[in-house]
């Protein structure tokens, strides 16, 4: 008896475990799934947890990955508006933003098949925006000429439009250029170019460089004129001062040269004696010729 409860118990779990592989399926919080009533998607399911479905061949589950698929397109020729050819790869960021969509737009509904798809969408937007911009402003020695940055939003608003003007069910997550290079008959060109482009900043340095050192130089000539005219206006006021003391007291040095000649002689002893100093002289010789009247003993103080 006892035997016979365990066989049926055995059996009903059995029973329940096989009703829930039939009736019940799980999404795990990475997927999302597309349910199918005799092939045709009636349910989009992007909570994770568990749900019911009838069993095959009535409906089907097909879970995809919802996580951010990371992909680069070949490194391929293009076209810039002035005629140059580039060498480009774009990387790009993608996930599934509408199973439903995905499983109808993408055939077999695998990442291979929506990778080949976005390789041509890339293809055309990258031929699509490089061909508005010139070369220069994806090769330049000067940073500021760069347009990366718009040339990247260029390209990006380019699939996104073709993404959802189609309905695949794809959303892009992030969008870059990865690679850029120039092919060998190129090259040249573009270092002739930035070589120009060099020549032209240098010619214009050294322009700037001469209009400042000529800046400079007039000021300096400017200022020594102005010191040189200050310091022959003030010789000329000396002079003239000097003049005119000379002429209040050249009456009286007529009246008396005596005088005038004994003023002299005092004037040049007294610039021999400015500073400490041992004399040897002829007292006869001037202006040493004045010690010859000194009185013999000059009188006590």
């Amino acid at each position: 008896m006892n035997r016979n409860v365990l066989t049926l118990v055995i059996g009903a779990v059995l029973v329940v475990i096989f009703a829930l592989l039939l009736f019940v399926f799980q999404v795990r919080k990475s997927e999302v799934a597309v349910v199918t009533t005799f092939g045709r998607p009636v349910d989009n399911i992007t909570e994770p947890g568990p749900y019911f479905k009838w069993p095959w061949p009535i409906q089907n589950v097909y879970k995809f990955d919802q996580r951010v698929q990371n992909f680069e397109d070949k490194f391929s020729q293009t076209f810039t508006a002035d005629n140059n050819t580039l060498l480009l790869s774009v990387y790009v960021g993608w996930k599934i933003s509408d199973a439903s969509a995905f499983f109808r737009k993408i055939p077999g509904a695998s990442v291979p098949a929506a990778q080949q798809l976005l390789e041509g969408i890339l293809r055309n937007s990258k031929n699509q925006v490089i061909g508005k911009h010139p070369l220069s402003e994806l090769v330049n020695a000067n940073p500021a000429d760069l347009k990366f940055e718009e040339i990247e939003t260029n390209i990006l608003q380019a699939v996104v439009s073709e993404l959802s003007t189609n309905n695949y069910g794809i959303e892009i997550q992030f969008l870059g250029i990865k690679k850029l290079g120039l092919p060998d008959s190129v090259v040249q060109t573009v270092f002739q170019r930035m070589t120009s482009e060099r020549q032209v900043l240098i010619s214009k340095l050294q322009y700037d460089g001469e209009a400042q050192a000529t800046i400079i130089k007039s000021a300096a000539d400017r200022q020594a004129s102005e010191t040189v005219n200050n310091a022959v206006a003030t010789a000329t006021r000396i002079r003239a001062e000097g003049e005119a003391e000379a002429a209040q007291t050249l009456p009286t040095f007529e009246r008396n040269p005596q005088l005038a000649n004994f003023l002299l002689r005092v004037d040049a002893l007294k610039q021999s004696l400015n500073q400490r100093s041992t004399l040897i002289f002829d007292e006869r010789t001037a202006p040493f010729d004045l010690f010859r009247s000194l009185p013999a003993n000059p009188p006590s103080q």
